[in-house]
Formats: structure tokens, C-alpha cells, sequence
């Protein structure tokens, strides 16, 4: 008998898709469920005979010429009123919502993603992925990790054929003889598609979701991700315009951790980001210049590279400077640079301790002199529980003069909690220093911030814009937490 862990509800342009999780006791993993409730197993064998009838109609070689010359818009256009004359002969009572319903069910099975547009409208999935024909779709869910979907793609050349199209709609192709592609979705979703025999057990599609509703500091501390004190620390430490590192393992949660540090930047200040591909989300009140690289097109022409975009930045008059990952050494020198220079620095190094940071930061490839280092204020450690799922700041550092690490909050994993290990040297010094505070003050001015932040929990202030303008009144001196913020 299976255990209901969760249920929810997806609409996917008017369909509406019942969203079951369960355990079963034989089952290693949990099972993501989709049952299409609006559309009966009646209907959709009618549906099938359409598809069929359609289907038929169809001229491949014409439809890939008029996809060349007109583009996807146009031919889902075109197919859309060729469906729904079809609609109309076989379901003359529906009305026209139920028309309109039924014509994308059908138009998203032949000209979409299928199904797996259903995973991609979920906001509770973070990644989607296609091992091959045989297998069941996977997902990683915010909640409950990795889940195994009721969702098989019918054989090989379907995976192989989404993989074309979604290179199609944005000028990539992938081949035999170039079986690797990275792209992304015109939501902005990141998508990487391998083919057989390079993937052994069949085509591959990785799609990492772009996340329409990101993660903010609300959002982790009602996850438990960080704790009160340990945000209000680093809210200090943005204020007072200390740079900061972020570091984990794949999938720990340093972009969302990347994106919460912006949540508390002052809205007069000039934000530029720089990533490979848009992840991060920053409040409207913010005056933010995302920036993206660009690939190579096939004749090598074009691309535009981290540095190029680093380099370029610092002739736009930044107050901070976002960057997505930290991978060579002239990105790590530009960035350093950019520190000793004035501006405020905020990245994400691939590292599993405050230790490891500054190893990889002082060897090669990146093999920049330790007393450089020096001039970052604080290291941020994630780190994802591969057996729970959770993800939990696991150190926040600061890094001293020599710069080596020092190791001030870690997390507790038995008792799930941040505990104090040593006494700032460096970080409470320096912003005893920007601030004119002595310990007594700093340590009250903590205390504000960690009744602002329960507030903002406390309220239900989760939306990214929302807590821009709580952050904005905060900096202006007109935030009243007894008249809810106004």
C-alpha cells in the first residue's frame, strides 16, 4: 500500500494535472504521480484517433521548410487551426474553454515537450531528467529530492527529437557527429542533451528549471536552511559592503544562496551580474544590470566569455558585482582586483569547506598568492544532505590577513543547527571599523536585524520584490515593525 506524501495541483494552459507524491514500502524512491483529471480516458481516446488523423495529414518535408522559413511560432500557429477544426468536428457541444483545452492538449503531445511540459509548469520541480526510453522520467523536487515519475518517453528517436527542437529554437543543433549540446528554454530553463553511444544507456535531457518564484531569506529560514543570527550577520556584513564567497557541492544551493544575499542590498547602489546562464532574480526595487556570456556559434565566431563580461563590468561604475562561478585564474584575479578597487564582490567557487575554498583559490588553476585572498570578508559553506534532501549552511568563515580561514558558525548535522566555533578576528573588526560601533552597539544592531528577519517570517514576506521594498524602508530609516512595515 502506498503512503500519500504530498498532492498538489498544476495548470498547464488550462489543463488541469493532479500531482500526487507517494512511497511505496517496496519502492527505493518516492513516485511523482501526474493524472490528467480534466481530460477522461474516453476523451483521450478520441483524442488519439485526431492525433492520428493529423498526424497523417502531415508532410514532413514541407513542415521542416516552413519551420526554417516561418519559425516554430508560426507552424504552432498553423497546427493549433488545423487541430481545432478537428476539435470542432468530433466535439461539437464543447464550448469554447473546453476547445481551447483540448487544442493545446493535443498541440503540446505533437509539437511540444508532451508530458514533459506538465513537469516544467510545476514550481516545485528544480530539475527535470531524461535517462533514456527505458527508463521513467526524473525529477528533484524543492521537498522531497529525487522522485521517479509515471512518465516514459515512448522510444529513443522522441528523446533525440525534443533534444532537436529544443536546439532548433535557439540556434544550436545536436548530431551524431556533435552529440553534446548545452541550450536553455525560452523561460530561460537550462537544458543539456547528450546522444547514444555517448551516453551509453540512450539520449539523455538534463533541464534545469529557471525559477520563476526564487528563493529569498524568508524562504530559507522558514526551511530551517540558515538560522536567524547567522543571516543577520551576513546582513551586516552586505551592509557594510564586505565581499563574499559562496561555496558547496553541486546542487547544495549556492546560486539560491547567491540570490538571498541580494535580497539585502541597499537600492542605491548599482548591481551588475554576470552569469552563463540568468538564474539569479533580484528585487525590482534594485538597480540591476543582469549580464549573460555567449557560446561559440558553429563556425567559432561570437562567444562571449565570464572575463570578457568581468572586464567589461567594471567600466559600467558597479557598486557590487555578481558573478555566477569563479573557475580560472584571471576571473579570480579580475575579481580580487575589483575588491581592492572598491567594489563589493559576491561569487560561487565549487569547494565543501572554508578550508577547501581557499586551497582551490591558492592552487592551481586558479593559483592566486594567499595574502590576496585577504580582501574577501566572509565564506559561505552550503551543503546538500544527499540522504534527506535538505540543504543547510553548513560554515560561515571569515578570512584573516594571512588569508587563511576562520571558521565562525558550523552546522551541528546531529541536531540540525548552526553553532558558534570561535570568536571573530577579522569580520568584527572591520565592521567596528565601517560602522563606529563598539561590541555593545553591533551586537544590538544584530538583535534589530534578527526581529526584522522574524517578521518578515512572521508576515509571510516571501516574495522577492516584496522583501525588496521591506529591505528599502529598512535603509531609508521608515521601516515600523509594529504597524507591519508601513
Amino acid at each position: 500500500m502506498a503512503q500519500l506524501l504530498d498532492s498538489y495541483t498544476v495548470s498547464v494552459n488550462d489543463i488541469v494535472v493532479d500531482i500526487n507524491i507517494t512511497q511505496d514500502i517496496e519502492d527505493p524512491v518516492p513516485s511523482y504521480l501526474i493524472n490528467i483529471t480534466s481530460v477522461t480516458d474516453t476523451t483521450k481516446v478520441i483524442l488519439e484517433k485526431i492525433r492520428q488523423e493529423f498526424i497523417s495529414r502531415l508532410d514532413n518535408q514541407s513542415l521542416e521548410k516552413a519551420e526554417e522559413t516561418q519559425g516554430t511560432t508560426a507552424i504552432r500557429r498553423h497546427f493549433e487551426e488545423e487541430i481545432r477544426k478537428l476539435i470542432k468536428q468530433y466535439f461539437p457541444e464543447a464550448d469554447e474553454h473546453k476547445q481551447s483545452m483540448l487544442v493545446n492538449y493535443l498541440v503540446e503531445e505533437n509539437l511540444g515537450l508532451g508530458k514533459i511540459e506538465i513537469l516544467l509548469k510545476d514550481p516545485n520541480l528544480e530539475e527535470i531528467v531524461i535517462n533514456n526510453a527505458s527508463e521513467p522520467v526524473w525529477v528533484y523536487h524543492r521537498k522531497h529530492a529525487w522522485l521517479k515519475t509515471n512518465i516514459k518517453l515512448v522510444n529513443e528517436a522522441r528523446i533525440r527529437h525534443y533534444s532537436m527542437q529544443i536546439g532548433r529554437e535557439v540556434g544550436k543543433e545536436i548530431t551524431s557527429l556533435s552529440p553534446l549540446m548545452d541550450a536553455h528554454l525560452n523561460t530561460g530553463d537550462r537544458v543539456n542533451a547528450t546522444l547514444a553511444p555517448i551516453s551509453s544507456k540512450g539520449n539523455t535531457i538534463t533541464i534545469r528549471k529557471f525559477a520563476d518564484d526564487p528563493w529569498t531569506i524568508t524562504k530559507f529560514l522558514k526551511e530551517g536552511t540558515i538560522s536567524f543570527s547567522a543571516a543577520a550577520l551576513i546582513w551586516l556584513g552586505i551592509q557594510n559592503e564586505l565581499s563574499m564567497l559562496i561555496a558547496g557541492g553541486t546542487g547544495s544551493g549556492k546560486t539560491s544562496m547567491l540570490n538571498v544575499l541580494a535580497n539585502f542590498f541597499p537600492p542605491n547602489q548599482r548591481i551588475v551580474s554576470i552569469e552563463d546562464t540568468r538564474e539569479l532574480v533580484l528585487p525590482k526595487t534594485l538597480h540591476w544590470v543582469p549580464m549573460e556570456t555567449r557560446l561559440p556559434n558553429p563556425e567559432g565566431k561570437g562567444e562571449i566569455t565570464m572575463l570578457d563580461l568581468l572586464v567589461n563590468s567594471l567600466r559600467m561604475r558597479p557598486d557590487r558585482i555578481l558573478v555566477g562561478e569563479i573557475r580560472r585564474k584571471r576571473e579570480a584575479e579580475v575579481l580580487l582586483e575589483a575588491i581592492h578597487t572598491g567594489h563589493s564582490v559576491y561569487g560561487t567557487i565549487h569547494a565543501n569547506d572554508a578550508e577547501e575554498v581557499i586551497m582551490r583559490l591558492t592552487n592551481p588553476p586558479i593559483d592566486i598568492p594567499k595574502p590576496m585572498i585577504s580582501s574577501l570578508g566572509m565564506v559561505i559553506v552550503q551543503n546538500r544532505n544527499r540522504r534527506t534532501g535538505k540543504r543547510r549552511t553548513l560554515q560561515i568563515a571569515e578570512v584573516l590577513g594571512t588569508g587563511d580561514p576562520n571558521v565562525l558558525l558550523q552546522l551541528d548535522m546531529y541536531n540540525d543547527m548552526l553553532f558558534k566555533v570561535r570568536e571573530s578576528e577579522s569580520v568584527m573588526e572591520k565592521l567596528r571599523l565601517y560602522t563606529g560601533m563598539n561590541a555593545q552597539q553591533l551586537a544590538e544592531d544584530l538583535e534589530y536585524r534578527i526581529r526584522v528577519l522574524k517578521w518578515l517570517v512572521a508576515n509571510g514576506k516571501e516574495d522577492v520584490h516584496e522583501i525588496g521594498v521591506v529591505m528599502s524602508k529598512f535603509y531609508r530609516g521608515t521601516l515600523n515593525l509594529e504597524e507591519g512595515g508601513q
